[in-house]
């Protein structure tokens, strides 16, 4: 453990691009938790949706069966309701199928035949979360005819939980806010099929500005992501407990600080989705910028009142709290977002 940790730990704040994150985690993780493939994403804390992810000799066919299943199925232990899972860890693919369900469920069951139909024969999943929120996801293949993940596997994936919370973080917050002119917000038609049927000029131009071509995202982002997006919306329609169809993926990814929104055009979610794509600045932004920056919650109100134009003693009287305390939380926030004041905080907000 103190092995992975060390390599975990030096890699958090380096750049990467496309799925070198997940190649330096398999790699770190492998002599812990022996595996075949790997997948690595990284959610918006604060809405839940999947923001940014990385794959390593994991196909990104299994991944688009394995979402539909997730927001459309009875994947039992779905990011979707990643809040809503009482253990960190589930394992799919023991000698019963369900690697300790004396009964498995028919999830369990479309989990594996889905593992299956792509080559792999179990898969172990960890959920990223902490007392700030959901912060992303970690699963690991094991081919067919390989052993399955077990309880001692579970035990160990769950020890990493913290160190890869802290990795996400740290590539989230690497970057320095993007420069140049914003581009306009754009729309894309996803139909039923969640295949992209009309594009407006503005979402093209945002096409062109995050290709993988630009050398940051991977090769299979847009399509698995606009497959993402467009699930959760259909998902979120049917079940508003289930997290918010709004990403924002920070701008080590693909540039740019981008939100992506998305919203069934039809009463049951059935037809074409809708698709925005704009820049993740100003209020938009302020609670994802809080969670990766780890602000705490009298924090974040703090940076909200700052980002108003609130002074100080405005503040104070507002939360019914003394100027010095209102100091204090100022400083914090300055501390924790790297800045030397609010016009430097500001401006990464709207940059």
């Amino acid at each position: 453990m103190d092995g992975v940790a060390r390599c975990l730990e030096a890699a958090v704040g380096e750049r990467f691009v496309r799925d070198e994150l997940a190649a330096l985690v398999s790699q770190a993780v492998t002599p812990w938790v022996a595996h075949d493939g790997l997948r690595l994403f990284g959610m918006n804390p604060a809405t839940g949706a999947v923001s940014f992810g990385f794959l390593h000799d994991f196909s990104p066919d299994l991944v688009q069966a394995q979402l539909h299943d997730a927001y459309l199925g009875d994947d039992p232990f779905s990011p979707a309701d990643i809040t809503r899972h009482p253990a960190p860890v589930a394992l799919f693919g023991g000698s019963d199928g369900s690697n300790g369900n004396s009964r498995p469920t028919p999830g369990h069951r479309q989990v594996l035949s889905t593992l299956a139909a792509h080559g792999a024969g179990s898969e172990a999943r960890l959920l990223l979360r902490d007392r700030h929120g959901a912060w992303g996801l970690l699963a690991l293949l094991r081919e067919s005819g390989g052993r399955p993940f077990d309880g001692e596997d579970a035990a160990r994936l769950a020890r990493l939980s913290p160190l890869l919370i802290t990795l996400l973080r740290g590539y989230a917050t690497a970057a320095p806010p993007p420069s140049g002119a914003h581009l306009p917000a754009g729309v894309a038609i996803v139909g039923a099929d969640h295949q992209v049927r009309s594009l407006t000029p503005e979402a093209r131009a945002w096409m062109r500005e995050i290709s993988p071509e630009r050398g940051l995202a991977p090769r299979w982002m847009p399509q698995v992501s606009m497959r993402e997006i467009s699930l959760a919306a259909r998902r979120h329609l049917a079940d508003p407990g289930a997290p918010r169809p709004l990403a924002c993926s920070p701008t080590a990814y693909l540039g740019r600080r981008v939100a992506v929104h998305a919203q069934p055009l039809d009463e049951h979610g059935e037809g074409d989705v809708a698709v925005l794509f704009q820049e993740a600045t100003g209020t938009l932004l302020l609670s994802t910028f809080a969670a990766w920056h780890g602000l705490t919650a009298r924090e974040s109100l703090v940076l909200r009142h700052l980002y108003s134009g609130a002074a100080p003693k405005q503040i104070a009287r507002g939360l019914e709290v003394s100027p010095h305390t209102v100091n204090a939380h100022v400083k914090a926030v300055f501390r924790k977002t790297g800045v030397s004041g609010r016009d430097e905080l500001l401006a990464a907000l709207d940059s």
